[in-house]
């Protein structure tokens, strides 16, 4: 069985409002919500950031460099 840690989270009143009712549409508590809600998000930034580190050795090119190489393709 998983332990909880209970924390203690301040929330927009409008936000609150707004994640009750989808927690009542989806049968489902707050807490529950907001901890998908973190996993997406940690999820997301994790994947970011490996990405990064996966390219970090990639050359790259200036701003100016991208458009004039656009402008050369006629994509400008």
């Amino acid at each position: 069985m998983s332990t909880t840690k209970r924390v203690t989270v301040y929330l927009d009143p409008k936000l609150h409002q707004r994640v009750r009712r989808q927690a009542t549409k989806l049968d489902q508590s707050v807490s529950c919500l907001v901890n998908e809600a973190l996993r997406r998000a940690l999820a997301e930034d994790a994947s970011d950031l490996a990405t990064i580190e996966e390219r970090a050795s990639e050359p790259s090119l200036s701003f100016q460099d991208v458009v004039q190489d656009w402008k050369r393709r006629g994509k400008l």
